[in-house]
């Protein structure tokens, strides 16, 4: 991935989880990485063992939510770098419940941070990367946006929007040099996960015809490809990366 030395990346969400697994991605390929989160405790740790290590890692505070507040991010990362490259827009948040349970609080948190979210940071980049006629942008989905979830309307219903957002975008960009495309992990070992009950994480291994949860390095992966110029004529594609989940 030679392609990405010295890009200017920002991960949303990016201190712990996925979002982490990929700030050390793109980290190790040479990028100049935003990691943005309001987690600083998690962010700190991580920055400054990236950093150590001799990468070129940030930790900005940004409420994805706060569409000033991204917009006055974006343009510093900017002004700062000179450019920006690539948008990870990993932050997500749950807050389950059945239809018949959920409250209106959950629901609206959801979707501020999850649809709304996504919304905020890819408008902000693509402003950016249209006057530099070149860009992409990256989506987190999930595969339960692609057949539903017990107790996750409000999540679900965020997930489909970030499907339908990405192929809208990749639709209105794609002319003007960006690319938009959109990730849909499966079941993932990340720290949550993994701080599950042994039978819950067997039962959801068992789900896929690979027999294992993804590694959250499996999902950076992804998103460093399409990211990289290996995937310049993928546009308005959803990739997942489930171990056959959906099959």
């Amino acid at each position: 991935m030679n392609d990405m030395k010295d890009k200017v990346v920002v991960v949303t969400g990016g201190a712990a989880g996925l979002g982490a697994a990929a700030v050390r991605r793109f980290a190790e390929v040479g990028t100049v990485v935003e990691c943005w989160d309001l987690q600083d405790e998690a962010a700190a740790k991580l920055v400054e063992g990236l950093v150590a290590d001799g990468c070129r890692v940030q930790y900005r505070r940004v409420n994805v939510a706060d569409s000033a507040q991204v917009d006055q991010a974006m343009a510093a990362v900017a002004e700062d770098h000179g450019r920006l490259d690539v948008l990870i827009n990993n932050a997500g948040i749950t807050r389950d419940g059945t239809l018949l349970k959920m409250e209106d609080d959950q629901f609206d948190q959801v979707i501020d941070v999850n649809l709304k979210g996504v919304f905020n940071c890819g408008r902000a980049a693509a402003r950016i990367m249209v006057a530099r006629g070149s860009g992409a942008i990256v989506n987190t989905s999930s595969v339960v946006a692609l057949y539903g979830n017990f107790g996750q309307s409000n999540y679900v219903a965020t997930k489909a929007g970030v499907i339908g957002m990405t192929k809208v975008w990749a639709r209105e960009l794609g002319r003007k040099g960006v690319r938009v495309n959109a990730v849909a992990p499966g079941f993932i070992a990340t720290e949550m996960v993994q701080a599950m009950p042994e039978k819950i994480r067997t039962m959801m291994a068992e789900k896929a015809p690979m027999m294992r949860l993804g590694e959250p390095g499996e999902i950076a992966d992804a998103y460093l490809f399409l990211a990289s110029n290996q995937a310049s004529f993928i546009n308005g594609t959803v990739l997942s990366v489930d171990g056959g989940l959906t099959l």
